[in-house]
């Protein structure tokens, strides 16, 4: 076992008991956002996620200005 896991394990063990919970959501959301995605993985599909959303357009015009204002730029 390496250096750091012995450390990360020490430190854990020393932990109150009604911290683990806290703890181990702090550890998962570390290891995935911090392990590279695989390439091929399917992630899935997001087709229909706004089914039956009503989107107000002048927002939706606003959203794409700020974040493509190179579009919309005036020369």
């Amino acid at each position: 076992m390496s250096v750091y896991k012995e450390k990360i394990l020490k430190e854990i063990k020393e932990l109150p008991e009604e911290l683990l919970p806290k703890f181990y959501k702090v550890i998962h959301l570390m290891t995935t956002e911090f392990t590279p995605i695989k390439k091929g993985k399917n992630r899935g599909s997001l087709k229909g996620i706004w089914k039956g959303s009503d989107i107000d357009e002048k927002l939706f015009e606003e959203a794409k200005r700020s974040l493509f204002p190179y579009e919309y730029r005036r020369d």
